[in-house]
């Protein structure tokens, strides 16, 4: 199975950005689908954005024009830029890659964004 890592969090204040990274072991084209979920505490981990069939990409409301999923599949990272940060995106940011054989997680990396 597939082992993916992500670092790339934080505290931040209003307004800065971040750029979290999700490394695979093996291959980005193992994966059938990959995205970047967060859970904040006492909350439902929710989507935060997401490849659905290869190149096309999805984002949650709260995230749409700050927020940009990227992969490098040379590298087998994929990234999300995280702009113009607010207080509601703290939470732990989590990788995922789905297979027909089952979901990998990251063990998630923490981003906190706070004056």
């Amino acid at each position: 199975q597939v082992q993916l890592v992500e670092s790339g969090g934080g505290l931040v204040q209003p307004g800065d950005a971040l750029r979290l990274s999700c490394v695979a072991s093996g291959s980005l084209y193992s994966f059938t689908g990959m995205g970047w979920y967060r859970q904040a505490a006492g909350k439902k981990r929710e989507m935060v954005a997401a490849f659905i069939g290869g190149s096309t990409t999805i984002y949650g409301d709260s995230v749409k024009g700050r927020f940009t999923i990227s992969r490098d599949d040379a590298e087998n990272t994929m990234y999300l830029q995280m702009n113009n940060l607010q207080p509601e995106d703290t939470g732990v940011y989590y990788c995922l890659g789905s297979t027909r054989n089952g979901d990998s997680w990251g063990q998630g990396t923490q981003v906190t964004v706070s004056s």
